[in-house]
């Protein structure tokens, strides 16, 4: 989605910026002294982004939410109210336990948006706290939420070889042009390649979830295993300011743009073109390979069959029996049954503002895009060869729920292949006991047998 994420719990998109700063303690005309000729007075410093992004997560750690709606810019202001706000937030404490300190701040260009990136730390969780700016604009654009990312835990696994492969900087589409990695194996010269299409969410190429990165994982294990991968950031981890309105504008037309652009590369055989969806992009995999008569084979990565509505409100249903007591947690999911009525609101419109847990509103048209799409039964109906892979240890989509549906759909198909993994999770890493969103603050890796077994795939097709 644009701006919640479905594991983890769900996260939040929201918007806003720092007030002014405080004006000078004004002095009386006696009190004065006359200025020294010799003395040149310091001209006040201009106040920067990380100083804006700082005093935003102060205020909202403080619960000050009418501070933080009065200095929004004229569309958040217009869509998130104070009381909405406050109940974001709340959420996202209900998730991860109350704030407790900014770790780091990043600034970054991204076109014409300037993007603050706070590391935060909270009771329970680490957070990614990704604040956008448009031009000149001092005042926040949008306020991502997702699991923080950890990148100094990640190290390179066991099952990658580096000196088998080389990787070079891409760019995927234009409007916006998102930046990607290719991963080419060396030494091959026609080579298979995959194309990754990450989960909801503000994705990063590596889809770095906490001290986890799958997509990484993938790319590295792949090509030592002699398949090229292509990820890239997703567009709403680029161009945070535009919104989306459907999935095909969030995921789909990157996805194609990725494939045209892994074509043109050398090396590169085009006839095994495979697209690797995860999660949402498991969900919307059957739809891209519809459309596009470039993609020979689809491998799924705990691919949902049931809707947004659906999944959140079985994830926060789940969570909630992690810690009965909790009311914040009772209260979103009263929050995403509202959510469900409306989502399925037989009179919803494209231009309806959908309120969204742990979000902003977002237009009807994002559900209506997929109101009628059942990916178990589109894939059905595709003769390209497919992968079904599923984590049993995962919470967010199901092996009872999710994958038993492929499971019906497919099991006509000659050349489709369903797996499951015991003890894996939604990101195919490896834990114990009840899975939940602590499972992303350990170090870990896409297991190594989930990698052999893409790789034997990918390598076998003709």
């Amino acid at each position: 989605m644009p701006n919640i994420r479905c594991f983890c719990g769900a996260l939040a998109l929201v918007a806003s910026c720092a007030s002014p700063p405080p004006l000078p303690a004004q002095q009386s005309p006696s009190s004065v002294p006359p200025p020294a000729a010799s003395v040149a007075m310091p001209a006040p410093q201009p106040r920067t982004d990380e100083d804006r992004v700082r005093e935003l997560v102060g205020k909202l750690a403080a619960h000050d939410f009418d501070g933080a709606v009065a200095t929004f810019d004229d569309r958040m202001s217009a869509a998130l109210s104070a009381d909405k706000l406050a109940g974001v937030w709340a959420q996202v404490e209900a998730q991860a336990g109350a704030f407790k300190a900014i770790d780091s701040v990043e600034v970054k260009a991204s076109g014409d948006a300037r993007v603050v990136l706070v590391k935060a730390n909270f009771e329970r969780a680490a957070l990614l706290v990704r604040v956008s700016f448009r031009g000149d604009d001092p005042r926040v654009a949008g306020l991502f939420f997702a699991p923080g990312d950890s990148a100094a835990d990640w190290q390179t696994p066991a099952y990658a070889k580096p000196d088998s492969f080389e990787e070079k900087d891409v760019l995927v589409g234009s409007s916006p042009a998102l930046p990607g990695t290719l991963t080419l194996p060396k030494g091959a010269t026609s080579f298979p390649v995959v194309v990754l299409v990450h989960g909801s969410g503000p994705n990063d190429r590596d889809e770095s979830v906490g001290a986890l990165k799958p997509f990484k994982d993938l790319a590295v294990g792949l090509a030592s295993r002699g398949v090229a991968v292509l990820r890239y950031d997703k567009r709403t981890r680029v161009d945070a300011s535009t919104p989306v309105r459907t999935q095909k504008d969030e995921v789909e037309d990157a996805a194609h743009a990725a494939v045209a652009l892994v074509r043109t590369q050398p090396g590169v055989d085009a006839s095994r073109v495979v697209l690797l969806g995860h999660s949402q992009g498991g969900y919307l995999a059957p739809r891209i390979a519809q459309a596009d008569p470039a993609i020979k084979g689809l491998v799924i990565l705990a691919g949902s069959t049931r809707p947004l509505q659906d999944s959140l409100l079985a994830q926060l249903t789940y969570l909630a029996t992690l810690d009965p007591a909790d009311a914040k947690l009772a209260d979103a999911i009263a929050q995403a049954k509202r959510f469900k009525g409306d989502v399925e609101s037989p009179s919803l419109k494209p231009d309806d503002a959908v309120q969204v847990p742990f979000s902003a509103p977002i237009p009807g048209s994002y559900f209506l895009d997929v109101r009628a799409y059942h990916p178990e039964k589109v894939a059905a109906a595709l003769h390209v060869p497919m992968l079904v892979l599923q984590g049993e240890r995962d919470y967010q989509v199901t092996v009872a729920d999710d994958f038993g549906a492929w499971k019906v759909s497919l099991a006509h198909k000659k050349n489709a292949t369903l797996r499951t993994y015991p003890g894996l999770n939604h990101l195919f890493a490896t834990g114990d006991g009840p899975p939940s969103p602590a499972d992303y603050v350990r170090p870990g890796h896409v297991d190594q047998g989930v990698v052999d077994d893409i790789a034997a795939w990918v390598t076998k097709l003709k």
